[in-house]
């Protein structure tokens, strides 16, 4: 009989990959990139994880324009891509696989990351209220953004084109498109921040648009069988919100599903409700999404184990658990102690927090010699 164990141990075939396990390691940002270029110690990093079934990488964008966060990749230049090429050939000599994660902040930027100190841009000039910009020179309030120019909109489109050829030319396994946390994006997707009156706003069809003609041009380039989108459809991050996410991310999945994409990824935490927490999403998207569906929210091991058994979703995607334990895998199939994260390190510089978490045999070892 198979078990909740086993199936999420167990091979999976996500398109033309063929997956050891169903543990995603998900897309996490972790500001090591100097210049905005990978280095050989992103290498290091992705490889020690290469045990996943299969890796997203951290969010990278797609212009400069795409900058909101201080260190994070990009893959718009080609020492970028060469950057990455060390990425890949490690995670694939380690037996891995990965995705690249094509990333554009839209309105969560300030004008100190935009060239030339230009207004970032956005589906509509609506400023995130909450938080703050983390810049060179300290937290500043978001700029207020410039809504794009109907006939500017295709451009964009293009830069996602270009970072899938750049990725593609890299050595990566396919890409996911980031369409959540109140990114560009959902920026256009959701009506909280979509105030538009031409093709790219107002009714649903109209909002999904943008995404829409973003994951044309990337199947152009990879396949649709290489090809992941992710969303977050009742996040609030980057204050953003919409009147009827059912309705919107429901019409989403079956025009992604018609597209025969290979996954949808599903931000959507497994705790909290009503009404402390909005109505849950995620079941209507596993009804007209036809691919894979990769569930993200907080799941431990038990909890992923009993999705996979309801057929809620095919593969679970960890994020923190896989910072801190470059041996996940291992340690849930043996039901072995974690490693606790060092928060303080997340977004910080340098190895340490990074590639330093020990391995459970190296972890032993040390507490034996203690």
């Amino acid at each position: 009989m198979t078990t909740a164990s086993d199936l999420l141990f167990s091979p999976y075939a996500l398109g033309p990959l063929s997956l050891p396990n169903r543990l995603v390691m998900a897309p996490m940002t972790r500001s090591r990139a100097e210049g905005h270029v990978p280095t050989e110690l992103h290498a290091r990093y992705y490889e020690q994880r290469a045990s996943a079934g299969l890796i997203i990488s951290e969010a990278t964008q797609v212009s400069p324009q795409g900058i909101g966060y201080l260190r994070t990749p990009g893959i718009h230049t080609d020492a970028q891509a060469e950057g990455w090429r060390l990425v890949t050939d490690a995670v694939h000599r380690a037996g891995g696989r990965i995705f690249l994660q094509l990333w554009h902040v839209g309105r969560a930027s300030h004008v100190s990351f935009q060239p030339d100190r230009q207004a970032p841009v956005s589906s509509s000039a609506i400023a995130i209220r909450k938080g703050h910009a983390h810049t060179a020179e300290g937290p500043q309030p978001y700029s207020t953004p410039r809504a794009l120019e109907t006939d500017e909109i295709p451009g964009v489109v293009a830069l996602f084109e270009h970072g899938a050829r750049q990725a593609k030319a890299a050595g990566f396994d396919g890409v996911e498109i980031h369409a959540a946390n109140g990114y560009i994006i959902d920026q256009f997707l959701r009506d909280g921040v979509n105030r538009r009156t031409d093709r790219y706003g107002g009714s649903i069809q109209n909002r999904a648009r943008f995404l829409l003609e973003i994951t044309d041009a990337v199947t152009g380039v990879f396949g649709a069988d290489r090809v992941g989108v992710r969303v977050s459809p009742t996040g609030d991050y980057n204050d953003m919100s919409d009147s009827d996410p059912k309705a919107l991310f429901g019409h989403v999945a079956a025009e992604l599903s018609a597209r025969k994409l290979v996954y949808l990824h599903v931000v959507e935490p497994i705790s909290g409700e009503p009404p402390d927490a909005p109505e849950r999403v995620t079941t209507l998207l596993r009804e007209r999404f036809r691919g894979a569906l990769i569930v993200n929210g907080g799941y431990t091991l038990e909890a992923a184990e009993q999705a996979l058994r309801a057929g809620v979703a095919e593969l679970v995607s960890f994020g923190v658990p896989f910072l801190a334990n470059p041996d996940l895998p291992e340690r849930l199939s043996r039901r072995a102690p974690l490693n606790a994260p060092d928060v303080a390190t997340f977004y910080s510089d340098g190895p340490r927090g990074y590639v330093d978490y020990p391995r459970l045999g190296e972890a032993q070892a040390a507490s034996a010699a203690r």
